[in-house]
Order: structure tokens, then sequence, then C-alpha cells
């Protein structure tokens, strides 16, 4: 389980949500919104990076991926057994999330699989011959909502995140990938803060190359920047998986209007009998009862919805989250 950790300092807070918001966002792009020196946000952000209390990654779309097949497993086991499961999940290098939720006897997790070989190994050999896995129901990911991409825990303004929002080309239709965007993408998950030189070397072209190339990539929502943070250095203290289940017809609406709540950091459309799943992050336990009475409350074509609380979050956005296993 997860140790214990102190809140940042409100400056550090704030300097955190600018870089869940806008990952590759310069330092003196922060210091301008935030109202403070340049100076100040190097001061304080490089040892958050240097000691990865922040970490910046990138996530491939499986949009733009065919053979990738994203799925959500919800994994009961034997509670005595379940931070080994869920250790043996996170060093998997096609999980993107593992939390352990509710009673401590359940795991969700989001995988990107290789493709339907890779997804059968795991549900027709891996987990039944694992016998602390006691049952699972596996869910895919249909559409993933973007709007929650530059989510920064309700810590900044309207005005702010959209100064921090880069100017971006207008994305093509359907543009091709590239043989460097590949490397790039692989370089951005490893650190998605490399500088644009780091970048151009890794993938042999020019670092303006290596610039509109990535540009064109977030534009086109061909990898989408992160940065991961325990939420509960930033005073965000409870956080649920959210399993609803929407009329079919209202589905795109109530994911899109979801995905824009400042609580809401990950929403997508789901198979299985949920069909809208939404990762909610809130200071207290206040906050989220008041967000399902107040928000989910309010929307028209929800009929039913289960909350299940994260305990621990194992594994964020590709990376282990330090001292978790």
């Amino acid at each position: 389980m997860a140790k214990a950790s102190h809140p940042l300092s409100e400056t550090d807070r704030r300097i955190g949500a600018a870089m869940l918001a806008s990952p590759r966002a310069s330092w003196r792009t922060v210091g301008r919104v935030l109202g403070i020196s340049e100076r100040t946000v190097v001061r304080r952000a490089a040892p958050l990076f240097h000691d990865k209390t922040l970490r910046a990654t990138a996530v491939r779309n499986p949009v733009w991926f065919p053979d990738l097949i994203p799925l959500a497993l919800r994994i009961r086991c034997r509670p005595n057994q379940i931070s080994a499961i869920a250790a043996t999940l996170a060093r998997r290098p096609d999980t993107v999330w593992v939390d352990i939720l509710g009673g401590g006897d359940e795991i969700c997790t989001i995988l990107f699989l290789d493709g339907p070989d890779a997804r059968n190994s795991l549900l027709l050999r891996d987990l039944p011959a694992t016998p602390a896995v006691q049952s699972w129901t596996s869910h895919i990911l249909l559409r993933v909502f973007p709007a929650a991409f530059d989510w920064s825990g309700g810590l900044l303004t309207e005005a702010e995140l959209t100064s921090l929002r880069p100017e971006l080309p207008a994305p093509a239709a359907r543009p091709s990938l590239q043989p460097l965007d590949h490397a790039l993408i692989t370089t951005l998950v490893e650190d998605g803060r490399a500088s644009y030189a780091d970048l151009a070397r890794r993938a042999d072209t020019t670092a303006l190359t290596a610039r509109r190339r990535l540009e064109a990539l977030v534009a086109g929502q061909v990898v989408r920047l992160a940065t991961e943070v325990d939420l509960a250095r930033l005073g965000i203290r409870t956080e649920a998986l959210l399993w609803i289940t929407v009329a079919p017809g209202g589905l795109e609406e109530t994911g899109r209007e979801l995905s824009r709540h400042p609580q809401v950091r990950f929403a997508s459309a789901t198979t299985g009998s949920a069909n809208l799943l939404v990762a909610v992050a809130a200071a207290d336990l206040n906050a989220l009862y008041h967000f399902l009475n107040d928000t989910i409350g309010a929307l028209p074509h929800v009929s039913t919805i289960e909350v299940t609380p994260i305990l621990s979050g194992v594994k964020r956005t590709g990376l282990v989250r330090a001292g978790s296993l």
C-alpha cells in the first residue's frame, strides 16, 4: 500500500496543477498564468520532478493504433493476495492504470493490449491460472472523452486553464503516422517533458521537425501528454470509479458533459452492463457526495450508478507510483 504523504505548499500545489493541465508548459508560461516569477517556478518545480513527486509521460490513443485493445478489467481477488496481484499487474508494460478498490478485494486495471492474442492470453490463460484471482469482468473502452485531459484537480480557474492551453495547429482529418512519430512517442512515454533536442536525437531528425511533429500528434489526439502525481499531495484525498448506466441515445452527451467537470479526471464509454466509466477525484467524502447528488443526479439520461472508492492507486498513466509496491 502507498505510504502516507504530506501535502505540498499552496504554491507547489498550483504549480503541480498547472503541470497536470499542461504537461509541457514552459516555466515562463506557468509563472505568467499563476502570477509568480519564472525563477520561482523553476526553483519549486525542478525538485518536484527530480524526486518524482511529478512525473511526465504520454499515453497513446488506441484509435490511432488499431492493433491495441483498450480493456478495463474488474478483478476480484483473495484479500490477502490483493497487493501481490496489483503489483504483478503494475509490472506489466501494457497496464496503464492499476487501482485497489472498495472493500480491499477488487482491482480495476486499464490495459492497452497488443492485439487479440495478447487479450486471449490474459483472459483465457493468465487470469484462470492465478489461484488468488476469484473472478473478473472485462470492458472494452469504446471512446475516451478528451475534455478531461487538461484536468487540474479544481485548483485552477477556467481563465488559468485557458491560458495554459497551447496553441496547436489545426489537426488534419486523418494524418498518417510517420516513422519518426513512433520514436517521438516512445521518448515521450519515458519523459513527457523531454527537450526538443532530445526528441530530435532519439528520432534522428531536427529539433524543428520534432516540435512540429509533436504538435501535430497532440493536436490530432494521437497521443495525450500527462503528468502523474499522488493526488493526496495536492489535498485531494477521495477518489472513486463510477460505473454508470446511461440511455444509449444520451451516452455522447453525458460523457462529454461529465468529462468537462473539474472533479472528473477520466471518462470513457465502455461495453458491459454499465456503459460509462468515470474516474472522480474530490477533496473529501463530502465533496464526492455533492458530486453524486448535484452533478450526476441532474443528468437526464443516467439510470443507475455504482460507486467504487479507490483505496490505493498503484499505477497511473503507465507509471508505478513510488512506495505503492
